[in-house]
């Protein structure tokens, strides 16, 4: 059982360090080549940034755990994990819904693009995308750290808000209310802002000459590729909190 943690440890260093050094060399690139000081790469570097900052959250506590005894955290650790993963969460979402804008603005109305997107539009989107999901996910937070806890045991390997809120000793309706809000504003209508802006998109390209459709196609399936991988992330994890409560 040892070896075998160590095993995952040692992964888990490997997998944070390719996040690092990959994502890092993105944001130098688009950095260092003027061509790429476009909204579409300014995107990209900010979703770069964005990944730093949630694995950072997430996979050096669980490198340090994988290689203890007992699993432990401190109150104060965990509320800043919580913190830093669920903000992660949701400006990655609003993040590849502005990219979805973009890519729908760019194949759409081409010769109004640059007008429409520029650089600075593109920043007050990012800041815009940044702030709807830190400010909806603080106030969540807020509702969590009122709450006396009754218990010290998390059923997962890293803390989440439902692993805190489910430790409480009060009633957590309001808590439970506003997960969904968030579930709703988040997770729900990012992915349909994200689907109407490829709807609008195919419409188009099944009007438009086929070297228009394959430069759609080069332009638009990795991003899509990226937003069904995340949500099937975030589906997965929501049917593991709906397992962990039904059984226990």
């Amino acid at each position: 059982m040892t070896e075998i943690k160590y095993l995952y440890g040692i992964l888990c260093l490997i997998y944070y360090l390719l996040i690092v050094l990959c994502n890092i060399a993105v944001i130098i690139t688009v950095l260092n080549h003027k061509p790429l000081h476009e909204p579409m790469y300014i995107f990209i570097s900010f979703l770069c940034i964005n990944g730093l900052y949630g694995g950072s959250a997430f996979l050096p506590n669980l490198f340090f755990n994988l290689l203890q005894t007992i699993q432990t955290i401190t109150y104060g650790g965990c509320l800043t994990q919580v913190l830093c993963i669920h903000s992660y969460m949701g400006c990655e979402l609003t993040i590849l819904a502005v990219m979805a804008f973009d890519r729908y603005v760019s194949i759409c109305y081409p010769l109004r693009y640059h007008s429409i997107m520029s650089v600075s539009m593109a920043f007050t989107l990012i800041i815009t995308a940044w702030l709807y999901s830190i400010i909806l996910f603080s106030i969540h937070f807020i509702l969590t750290i009122r709450l006396p806890l009754c218990d010290s045991v998390i059923l997962k390997i890293y803390c989440d808000n439902w692993s805190v809120v489910r430790l409480s000793c009060i009633d957590t309706t309001i808590n439970n209310i506003f997960a969904i809000f968030i579930t709703v504003a988040l997770i729900v209508m990012m992915p349909l802002l994200i689907m109407a802006s490829y709807i609008e998109i195919l419409r188009v390209c099944a009007r438009s000459s086929k070297e228009v459709r394959e430069k759609a196609l080069q332009t638009c399936t990795p991003h899509l590729i990226t937003m069904i991988n995340y949500v099937a992330d975030v589906l997965f994890e929501i049917f593991l909190h709906l397992r962990l409560y039904l059984t226990n």
